[in-house]
């Protein structure tokens, strides 16, 4: 079976491409020398050439606080360019997982958010990431959205490193007022996998780590699984203002396709390599 992965050298592809290679299926990786997702033709040339089975689109813009400031190229790499991989999807039948995120969501419930509940996305990458699962629903039959958050992973920058890299500090402030699901990108490419594999109905599904913590929580758990003494201290919200808005609630039922999160980031822990 054919896969081809977009964004394949960021954190997610990263590891995906080789765990799907070690499953058994051909991997073609794609970076934007490529395929530049946001040229139509050049997305119809190449999905058409390939004629993959699945197509895993990782690739995105992720910063969520550049975002604001840059909203049309967000739209045009994170929806734009899922309406023509998704159309081009279409023609070859080839099946597409368009990652998505959590922060499609306001952060108001209080409860963990299922696929179903109504979407209302705060910030403007929010609001990108859910055009880019409108283009997939309008354009591609055969599909799964797989809402992600808060992840970590081995290759680049995220959360649990930052807060490696300040523990010999004075004094670490952490938000402790938006709470959420962090997520190792290994287990999220465990769990595309498993859709490959099992083929389940086509939809929106949450792929994320189970339970859930605040950003000062994940922290202080980083700190305690690494044994470090560190000067760690709550913060709200307002104390550590961004360019974008965070929902403060995004917390969202996984039905169990991931582990704990707190299993993920002790594996993640031992098997991180050391400056």
């Amino acid at each position: 079976m054919k896969v081809l992965v977009t964004g394949a050298t960021g954190m997610l592809g990263s590891d995906l491409c080789p765990m799907l290679e070690d499953s058994g299926f051909e991997v073609i990786e794609t970076t934007r020398d490529e395929l530049d997702i946001t040229d139509e033709q050049n997305v119809k040339s190449v999905i058409n050439d390939v004629k993959p089975d699945y197509v895993v689109h990782c690739a995105a813009y992720t910063n969520v606080d550049k975002a604001q400031e840059e909203f049309d190229k967000a739209e045009l790499v994170n929806a734009k360019a899922a309406e023509y991989i998704a159309q081009a999807c279409k023609e070859n039948e080839a099946v597409l997982i368009y990652i998505s995120t959590d922060y499609v969501f306001d952060g108001e419930k209080q409860t963990p958010y299922e696929p179903d509940d109504p979407t209302n996305p705060i910030n403007a990458y929010g609001l990108t990431k859910l055009h880019g699962e409108q283009a997939v629903e309008k354009y591609c039959d055969k599909y799964y959205i797989l809402r992600t958050s808060w992840l970590y992973g081995h290759h680049g920058k995220n959360f649990v490193e930052t807060m490696l890299s300040l523990a010999d500090k004075p004094e670490v402030k952490v938000v402790d007022d938006q709470i959420g699901c962090p997520t190792w990108t290994v287990d999220l490419s465990d769990a595309i996998i498993s859709f490959i594999d099992e083929d389940p109905d086509y939809g929106i599904y949450h792929a994320c780590g189970s339970g859930s913590t605040s950003w000062y929580g994940f922290a202080k758990e980083i700190y305690k699984q690494k044994k470090l003494k560190v000067n760690l201290n709550p913060c709200t919200t307002q104390e550590f203002p961004r360019p974008a808005k965070r929902p403060k609630y995004s917390v969202m039922n996984n039905e169990g396709l991931l582990r704990d999160w707190k299993l993920a980031l002790n594996e993640y822990l031992e098997l991180r390599i050391e400056d």
